[in-house]
């Protein structure tokens, strides 16, 4: 009998990591040249058998999808006819994607299956290609160039010897394979902070470890944590950060004041909310001999204790800005500096710079002054206070000392306001009446909006909502801070009729696109408005006639959101062309460098220009105008989550409550309506609508019922109840109440 020969079984090498993008990138250094796959394996490292087997699959599944081209036996190009261009990746909610390129005027279709492990925000190389049915452009991810995170928040799904963590943000499609050894004492359920490590050929996906433990879902402060985590922004300072800040030099010397313009005897006070901390800004009031007025508005001097090339400023570079979520502030500077020193505090000497300005009774501009100053707040205001005095007391020769009623003072008893500081905020507000008037006459748009306000516990859980509206107090500091911004931009960058092409740092605000203007003529038609898209003048016109018209009406919230996403974002850049939105050919952030980047580098241009220094290479600035926009971009996305959240942790506790809604959006799901007394919003879905049988109608923003042909339409009046709150998703579902 013959014996069974032993099987033997040859130990699997290990898989080439990135084994296409590898070699793509090496075809796509000249595209003229070929290569052999034991070239490849050259310039990869590769050297054993298995290993080069995996190339030469590899190169043959790559040509035969003509990704690649063999023009001679074994001899490897890549494959110029067809079209690759490099964009980034949007990835949306369904798991499909948009490749966005300056090769393609609007956005290519990626099906899910062409990903090729790109996610959302990645830059990628991809191939485009139109449909043989339908001829329209898709596009597949043949490479990714870069990753735009590889940090996720989410929770941990744990099994035996691994788990998977799944992703909190929609558009990551992959949940990410955590082995045993890499769950940092993570236990099941935990929302944990997970960065990917790797990502196998072979594997649907990405590898990853677990860096923090954020605690349980649900937990307030998890969240809130997580919410920042998700955006990439930090919630607390490094220790080497906070020892710097706190090592500074703070002492005001007479060294240093003889450096500056001494305005500590100018009437100066500040308008802040009731709760700020840090104050930022000031204005001071003086009556002038010829009987116009000098204005400066003080800034604080961060730059002065914010020096270049220090821990303190990489970590505010970094920042970018500070962040405001429903219940706390992540600042972008250390408190001791943000609350204390460069807080323009009452009764305090401070370092400020300033925009100085003589005006007339006509708010006309007769004179103007830039430069660093010593400044001293004689009074402190919340914009109730300062409100009350707008209200309460008329400008005249005989202004009188005005007593501050009990409800509305910051320190909750009645206070006297000296007839001087009277004085000045009814002047100021009368200016500021002016300059606001002239501004809207130009083609500014009036964007108004209502903000929603949560009332907080000790244990910062909402107990009530409440609305900010803008009174005649914010419109005075608004416009004081425009003046101030506008002004410093022209100085910079405009002299002698022409443009200096100074590098300068530019807040800009690009004309509405005319076919987002297209679509929301679209909606609001149905509520019976309009607007003129004819010229850019008839278009701000129209626009401001259409939110003045939409005020305090139930579809007011909604058509200002859709309003304004029809506008161009605005951004910060080197590059002027104006601000649309406030109809300034010249603007820049200037006013507020205690929470945003781009005014400490306004502040330190402003001064280099003003010692006679030559414009620097706009480059350098460039890319930290870019940095600064990503990160605001990031700040605003996490303060709507966090709106957000609390929107959904306060309907938990009115579940039994029938509330009066406005439908703002439609899709084949469902609707979206919107709370009118607390703007919470949620979908409607349209399974739990029992009187009918609805499917959605995309040309007449409804959805209809089948037998009885009844509408359910965009801005229509309804009646919902809570049905269910998501805190992790952020989430509430509403049924809808049917009469």
């Amino acid at each position: 009998m013959k014996r069974k020969k032993k099987k033997i079984f040859k130990k699997k090498g290990k898989v080439i990591k990135d084994l296409t993008r590898n070699i793509f990138k090496i075809l796509n250094e000249d595209s003229t040249k070929f290569y052999n796959y034991k070239q490849i394996a050259g310039k990869l490292g590769v050297s054993d058998t298995d290993g080069k087997t995996q190339i030469l699959k590899k190169l043959a599944e790559l040509t035969a999808t003509k990704k690649i081209k063999e023009i001679d036996r074994g001899k490897y190009q890549i494959n110029e006819d067809r079209k690759y261009s490099i964009g980034t990746l949007d990835v949306t909610s369904s798991g499909n994607g948009y490749f966005i390129s300056d090769d393609y005027e609007d956005d290519i279709f990626i099906p899910n299956i062409n990903l090729g492990k790109g996610l959302h925000g990645d830059v990628v190389r991809a191939y485009v290609y139109q449909r043989k049915r339908s001829k329209k452009l898709e596009a597949d991810v043949v490479e990714v160039i870069e990753r735009a995170k590889t940090e996720f928040v989410g929770v941990l799904q744990k099994s035996k010897n691994f788990g998977f963590v799944i992703c909190d943000n929609h558009k990551m499609y992959a949940d990410i394979f955590i082995s045993q050894n890499k769950m940092n004492g993570a236990e099941h359920g935990d929302k944990v902070q997970a960065t990917i490590s790797d990502w196998p050929e072979n594997s649907k996906n990405p590898f990853g470890k677990i860096t923090t433990v954020l605690g349980k879902p649900g937990d307030h402060d998890t969240e809130m944590h997580s919410i920042l985590l998700e955006y990439d922004l930090p919630y607390e300072f490094e220790p080497e950060v906070e020892k710097e800040a706190q090592n500074l030099p703070i002492e005001i010397t007479e060294d240093e004041i003889a450096k500056r313009r001494d305005m500590r005897g100018d009437l100066t006070f500040t308008i802040d909310p009731k709760d700020a901390k840090d104050f930022d800004d000031a204005l001071s009031f003086t009556k002038l001999e010829n009987g116009n007025y000098e204005i400066g508005i003080h800034i604080a001097d961060v730059s002065h204790y914010l020096q270049p090339k220090t821990i303190l400023d990489d970590e505010a570079y970094e920042r970018a800005t500070s962040v405001y979520l429903v219940d706390r502030v992540v600042p972008m500077l250390p408190e001791m500096l943000s609350n204390g020193v460069c807080s323009l505090r009452p009764n305090e000497e401070k370092l400020t710079f300033s925009a100085v300005f003589e005006i007339n009774e006509k708010a006309q501009i007769v004179g103007e002054w830039f430069g660093r100053t010593v400044t001293y707040s004689d009074q402190r205001f919340a914009y109730e206070e300062a409100q009350s005095i707008i209200e309460n007391v008329k400008l005249s020769d005989n202004v009188k000392p005005y007593t501050m009623p009990a409800d509305i003072s910051i320190t909750d008893v009645s206070y006297e306001v000296k007839p001087e500081v009277v004085e000045a905020t009814l002047k100021l507000d009368e200016l500021a009446k002016i300059l606001r008037k002239k501004r809207m006459k130009a083609g500014a748009i009036s964007f108004d909006r209502v903000e929603v306000k949560f009332n907080l516990d000790e244990e910062a859980n909402p107990i009530g909502v409440f609305f900010k509206t803008s009174k005649d107090a914010n419109k005075l500091i608004e416009e004081f801070m425009l003046l101030a911004n506008r002004k410093v931009a022209e100085f910079i960058g405009f002299s002698k009729g022409k443009a200096t092409n100074k590098t300068f740092v530019y807040r800009v605000h690009d004309e509405p696109n005319i076919e987002k203007l297209a679509s929301l003529q679209n909606i609001i038609s149905k509520f019976g408005y309009k607007i003129n898209t004819d010229t850019k003048e008839s278009t701000s016109e129209s626009l401001n006639q259409l939110l003045n018209d939409v005020n305090g009406k139930a579809e007011s919230n909604m058509i200002e959101t859709l309003t304004i996403r029809s506008m161009s974002k605005a951004v910060y850049t080197t590059q002027n062309i104006g601000h649309y939105g406030l109809a300034f050919d010249y603007y820049s952030h200037f006013t507020s460098p205690i929470r945003r980047y781009p005014d400490v580098m306004t502040h330190r241009l402003l001064q280099h220009y003003l010692d006679g220094g030559d414009s620097p290479k706009a480059e350098i600035y460039e890319e930290k105008c870019k940095h600064s926009s990503k990160r605001e971009e990031l700040a605003s996305k996490a303060e709507r989550s966090s709106i957000k959240y609390m929107q959904v942790k306060y309907m938990q506790d009115h579940k039994d409550e029938i509330f009066d809604g406005v439908i703002t959006g439609v899709t084949e799901w469902g609707i979206y309506v919107e709370i009118s007394a607390n703007k919470c919003e949620g979908m409607v879905r349209i399974r739990d609508i029992k009187s009918d049988y609805y499917i959605f109608d995309e040309e007449q923003y409804a959805i209809v019922g089948q037998s009885t042909k009844h509408l359910y339409q965009l801005g229509d009046d309804v009646k919902v109840q809570v049905k269910k709150t998501d805190l992790e998703r952020k989430h509430l579902d509403f049924n809808l109440i049917e009469d």
